[in-house]
């Protein structure tokens, strides 16, 4: 069941998502209201109870992307914030850790049932404080709860070792434990997935979590925990979300010494504080950081979905994913063929308000949309050619819109090439030979994501090879599979998520060895 639901979610995220317009505008419909509500105020919530932050009455506004509108509030949590959800975490560990596999495993299960009984809730409130279309904030929902059931599982499937000894009568047994309490730090761009990522594994194990979303985009990963509150799933101080600012209370929160590990799906400076902080402590961390992903597009390759592929992979959530393609590599040979076919394809994308029948909507905020403008001049003052695109939109009188854009005539060391984007803007350069591609590929301080399109399996073969990538796609659109493992390289991060081996950023290893006396019959 959860495979189907994987397939579908797929499916759904392609190009094909677009086509849901009368499924879309139902469900938005369904969720949605008439009038302006009243933004609501999010609490902390720490040992099982939603509470006043310390910071109170300093509050943070949420603003819906699309409208301009403030939609929510949290509060601006402070150091007392955070020792109380550590303490109540650290407290809370120990018996956790000693519930059944099972037991764990039903929670999980129930977590995932909550998830779907309120998808379309959930999934409207994903859009509304992010922009998000409405059949991509569908699949998060659907993709959290499928998340929650497949790490349930892993529960029951937390493997030792028993190794022989160099001694008579002695084994040696590596145990797996759990790492204690996790702190993780969500990003905005899938709010509610990625800390679905950072509480199924740790809870899964035996660990208690701190959850800390974004400033940006709280409100799914809050509603979400005001409905496992609800169904009273788990003990206090199991699952805690504080809201605020990371510059607030982010080193108090890293820097204890009750932390196992810290978890960070965000910016490489953010990843480079959370190492500073870790240090203070040796505390383990896992990051998920940038990305720059390349595209290798051979002669060989199958034209049309080739460009349907990229396309996908390039402009979903208007490029606002870390693993996106943000350049692309042509051969010369079938370049006077494919880019005319993709600036074609790009200029047929439709953008706008998500309860339209759009591939992606507005970008987060203002100063995002500044910022990939102001790369866009940067690079077409360097001479890059704009071949579609390369402005802000003016269709609509509220919102944060770029348009799909591709630029050619791009130097390999500019920044358009080298620096990550964030938005529906993809540079292209042509190669001559293979080689000449993965060197171009490779040339970069990331190594999160990278795929290769060819109809030859020895080309495939090299670029699985030789690519300096923690995951290389192959004739297909760039997106993980939760069985996987998603982890960058290089500047990309340190760790991952995703299947056994995510699964294990949660557990440490303890040595047992057992001497006993064969001669001895008692």
């Amino acid at each position: 069941m959860g495979s189907f639901r994987f397939e579908s979610a797929m499916a759904l995220r392609l190009l094909t998502v677009t086509r849901q317009l009368g499924l879309r505008r139902l469900f938005y419909q369904q969720a949605s209201s008439s009038q302006p509500r009243e933004a609501t105020l999010y609490e902390q919530y720490v040992n099982g109870q939603f509470v006043r932050s310390h910071g109170a009455p300093a509050t943070i506004d949420v603003e819906n992307p699309t409208t301009q509108e403030i939609i929510a509030r949290t509060y601006c949590g402070d150091v007392r914030d955070a020792r109380d959800a550590l303490e109540a975490a650290h407290t809370a560990q120990p018996k956790w850790a000693s519930t059944s596999p099972a037991e764990r495993a039903r929670a999980l299960h129930q977590m995932a049932d909550v998830i779907r009984k309120n998808r379309i809730h959930l999934a409207k409130t994903l859009s509304d404080e992010q922009a998000k279309v409405m059949g991509l904030a569908q699949v998060e929902v659907d993709f959290t709860a499928d998340y929650f059931d497949y790490n349930a599982e892993w529960s029951r499937r937390v493997e030792g070792e028993v190794i022989p000894s160099d001694r008579k009568d002695e084994q040696i047994i590596l145990r797996k434990e759990p790492v204690g309490v996790v702190v993780g730090i969500c990003p905005w761009n899938f709010p509610l997935f990625v800390a679905a990522r950072k509480i199924a594994p740790p809870l899964a194990v035996g660990c208690t979590v701190i959850i800390k979303p974004s400033r940006d985009t709280p409100c799914a990963t809050m509603e979400f925990a005001k409905l496992v509150h609800e169904a009273g799933i788990l003990p206090p101080g199991v699952l805690n979300f504080l809201c605020g600012i990371g510059s607030v209370f982010g080193e108090p929160l890293c820097t204890d010494s009750r932390v196992g590990i810290i978890s960070l799906t965000g910016s490489v400076d953010a990843g480079v504080q959370m190492m500073k902080f870790a240090a203070k402590s040796v505390t383990k961390v896992s990051l998920e950081l940038g990305g720059k992903a390349p595209a290798i597009v051979c002669a060989d390759c199958d034209v049309d979905a080739t460009v349907k592929n990229i396309v996908a992979s390039c402009l979903t959530f208007g490029g606002q994913i870390c693993n996106c393609a943000e350049r692309l590599y042509v051969d010369e040979k079938i370049a006077p063929v494919f880019i005319p076919k993709l600036v074609e394809a790009f200029k047929q994308v439709k953008f706008g308000p998500p309860d339209q029948d759009v591939m992606y909507c507005s970008q987060i905020h203002g100063r995002h949309l500044d910022d990939i403008d102001d790369m866009v001049k940067r690079a077409v003052a360097a001479g890059a050619k704009v071949e579609c695109g390369g402005k802000r939109s003016t269709l609509y009188p509220t919102g944060y819109y770029y348009e799909p854009t591709i630029l050619t005539n791009v130097d390999q060391k500019s920044e358009i090439i080298q620096d990550e984007v964030f938005g529906p803007v993809l540079p292209i350069k042509t190669f001559r030979t293979f080689d000449e591609a993965i060197a171009m590929a490779n040339d970069s301080q990331f190594g999160l994501t990278s795929s290769v399109h060819t109809n030859s399996h020895n080309l495939a073969q090299r670029a699985i090879n030789e690519l300096h990538f923690g995951e290389v796609y192959v004739n297909r659109e760039h997106f993980e599979a939760m069985q996987g493992f998603h982890a960058g390289w290089r500047r990309s991060g340190i760790g991952g998520a995703d299947g056994k081996h995510g699964m294990e950023e949660y557990v440490q290893t303890k040595v047992v060895y057992v001497a006993h006396d064969s001669s001895k019959n008692h």
